[in-house]
């Protein structure tokens, strides 16, 4: 069923701190019988070699970074999606969109196998609560990138909120802390101005694929958890 914004759902969620709301599915780091494999936002782990730890030398000229800001998660969140870097479904009407880039910690240093798990509205700005419509998860690669095939979702709006075309994400790799917030698109200006919701920092460039989709880019830059 497609379901459009429901007010209660949308308070409950944004009066709550993001990565709080993730408490009881895992989000943070859970015993497994081998230590060594932890599960990230309560998925198994990708098996990545031991590159996967926080041991890569920093990016050559990276320079300080300051982490991803984070955002509200909203109240359309399913955990347990399935493993996918393509959300596009056979016949799915939209624009498509490939969104790429890489995962890093604080020194720039690569994060492989990080988890990165995405859900978004539609095209006609409704979300999909009874399956994993536009819903995804997938882990980087040995150089800490990601690829994201996907359609650009529509803004949707009610008495009472509207919100801009945008991505959710969670991320998290090794020993990092975990990271909700979500993506926008610079081609949106006019609707972005009415978000109250959206950090600049978080506007993605978009730009045409020469095949009739877009494309964007987007790093992810995580806190090392303490402790």
């Amino acid at each position: 069923m497609k379901t459009s914004i429901n007010r209660r759902r949308f308070l409950v969620a944004t009066l709550a701190p993001g990565a709080a709301l993730f408490a009881g599915a895992g989000i943070a780091f859970s015993s497994t019988a081998d230590a060594s494999q932890p599960q990230l936002l309560g998925y198994p782990h990708s098996g990545a070699g031991p590159s996967r730890r926080l041991n890569l030398p920093p990016t050559p000229a990276c320079g300080e970074r300051a982490a991803t800001q984070p955002t509200t998660a909203g109240p359309f969140y399913t955990p347990r999606t399935p493993r996918r870097g393509n959300l596009i479904d056979p016949g799915m009407p939209g624009v498509p969109i490939t969104i790429s880039g890489r995962v890093v910690d604080m020194e720039c240093r690569p994060l492989v196998g990080a988890v990165l798990d995405f859900w978004q509205a539609d095209a006609a700005g409704h979300y999909d609560n009874e399956s994993f419509r536009l819903r995804g998860h997938q882990y980087t690669d040995d150089q800490g990138g990601f690829r994201l095939a996907t359609i650009k979702p529509r803004y949707y709006s009610s008495f009472f909120t509207f919100r801009t075309p945008h991505i959710h994400v969670l991320a998290q790799g090794i020993g990092t802390r975990p990271l909700t917030t979500q993506l926008f698109f610079a081609d949106e200006e006019t609707s972005n101005a009415r978000d109250g919701l959206i950090h600049p920092s978080l506007i993605m460039p978009v730009r045409p694929d020469g095949a009739g989709g877009l494309e964007a880019t987007f790093d992810f830059v995580l806190e090392t958890a303490s402790g």
